[in-house]
């Protein structure tokens, strides 16, 4: 399967946001993608929606999960060169496109100012689960609206420039995991156990042995990279791109 055409990535890219639902989440579908930004001296924020207050496999209490994952994905965006890590505080599991979200990544979009961002499609890809849980559309619809209009509106969600001074900015570039309609792969095959060693601060979401999740990472950004028209033996994650400005 080849992709079909896409609009070529900008080359002069300084800063990236990646928005989305829950911690881990930019870690498995994109975090060999980060590595390589990262690698290459681009500045790259995480703005997540939840604390992923909903998830792990044992019986962990409740009260301790958004603790524990807020500090999973904090140490998870260091093995990628991240620093700049932002919570929500948004309920896992019942995340919906609403006024206050909008806002709130029109916020951080404002005070980023990237000029790419990258969250989960707001189209869901039918053929993995995983990638169609609708929190992750709903982030994905959101963050587009925040994109296009709110963050370059100046009277969208006034309180913004009106009260904290924010101005608006414009994004020239989406690109959205879980797609699917991907036309574009990022071959991470140098950072792939880069992108591994994140996921591996993830311990409270993975039951079982590291091994087995090794197995599935490879098999699929391996599928990614066949689907991508990369050469045998490597490894990718692929999206879909869109020109926003």
């Amino acid at each position: 399967m080849s992709f079909p055409p896409s609009p070529r990535p900008i080359d002069d890219v300084e800063r990236v946001l990646v928005v989305t639902a829950h911690p881990d989440d930019v870690d498995f579908s994109a975090g060999g993608t980060v590595a390589t930004w990262t690698k290459a001296g681009i500045d790259v924020g995480y703005v997540i929606a939840t604390s992923g207050d909903a998830g792990g496999f044992d019986d962990t209490p409740r009260d301790q999960m958004a603790g524990i994952r807020e500090a999973e994905q904090r140490a998870a965006a260091a093995v990628l060169g991240v620093t700049d890590v932002t919570f929500l505080g948004y309920p896992d599991g019942a995340l919906y496109v609403t006024d206050d979200l909008r806002r709130d990544i029109t916020r951080q979009i404002r005070r980023f100012r990237p000029d790419r961002v990258l969250t989960t499609s707001p189209v869901r890809d039918w053929s993995r689960v995983a990638a169609a849980h609708g929190d992750h559309a709903r982030i994905g619809e959101a963050t587009f609206d925040a994109v296009y209009p709110d963050a370059r509106n100046p009277f969208a969600h006034p309180s913004l420039l009106r009260d904290e001074g924010l101005e608006p900015w414009t994004v020239r570039e989406m690109w959205f995991s879980g797609t699917p309609t991907a036309d574009h792969a990022v071959d991470i095959t140098d950072v792939f156990e880069q992108k591994l060693n994140a996921l591996r601060e993830h311990v409270s979401q993975l039951p079982g042995e590291l091994d087995a999740m090794r197995s599935r990472i490879e098999q699929w950004n391996r599928a990614n990279a066949v689907r991508g028209g990369l050469p045998e033996g490597s490894y990718a994650e692929i999206y879909t791109v869109i020109h926003t400005a």
